[in-house]
């Protein structure tokens, strides 16, 4: 075992863990669930058996991670914040065969308490606000946030608001990477 585990944690044979990753206190880590190299889960964090977690993730406490979610590298979940996986959930109803997979991807960050409503892709770099509610896909590099979420600005990867130059040129005013927005996709310049 190349990670570590707090004893009152739990993780079911078959879970997949990478090497340098701590899991805190009351975690559930199902069987097949797959964890990357040197995450953080903080306490009382769930991670169901179908859920995809990647390289240096944090997950901060009261946090789960449910069937068909997908974090890739880097990205930060804030305290309680919630993942969905049924868009109309009834309890009679089973509907585990209507999930919806959610991304988020490399270097995104959730603030806490926000609510990811299932099926919507959040985008590279983004950073969605404590509190909202995402009901859509986010675009890379964008900064959502209230209920529901709505852009509000674009925001470097380093996590530093954008200033634009002109209509199509932002720039980082502490890193100094230059952004082309472009038919309202924004991308670095030298990608």
């Amino acid at each position: 075992m190349n990670y570590f585990k707090h004893e009152t944690s739990v993780v079911e044979e078959g879970a997949k863990i990478g090497s340098g990753t701590k899991i805190w206190h009351f975690s559930h880590i199902m069987k097949g669930a797959e964890i990357g190299n040197n995450c953080i889960l903080g306490q009382n964090v769930f991670v169901a058996a179908t859920a995809k977690i990647g390289n240096y993730v944090k997950i901060q406490n009261n946090v789960s991670v449910y069937d068909k979610v997908i974090l890739e590298d880097y990205v930060f979940c804030g305290p309680s914040m919630v993942f969905t996986n049924v868009i109309n959930p009834r309890s009679a109803i089973e509907r585990k065969n209507e999930y919806k997979t959610t991304i988020v991807k490399i270097g995104a960050s959730i603030g806490a308490n926000a609510t990811i409503i299932c099926g919507v892709t959040i985008g590279k770099y983004a950073f969605i606000g404590a509190g909202a509610v995402v009901t859509k896909n986010v675009p890379d590099f964008a900064v959502y946030f209230g209920v529901p979420a709505k852009f509000q600005y674009w925001i470097c990867k380093c996590g530093i608001k954008l200033v634009a130059v002109n209509n199509e040129i932002y720039k980082c005013p502490v890193c100094s990477e230059t952004y082309i927005l472009c038919n309202n996709t924004l991308r670095l310049e030298n990608e």
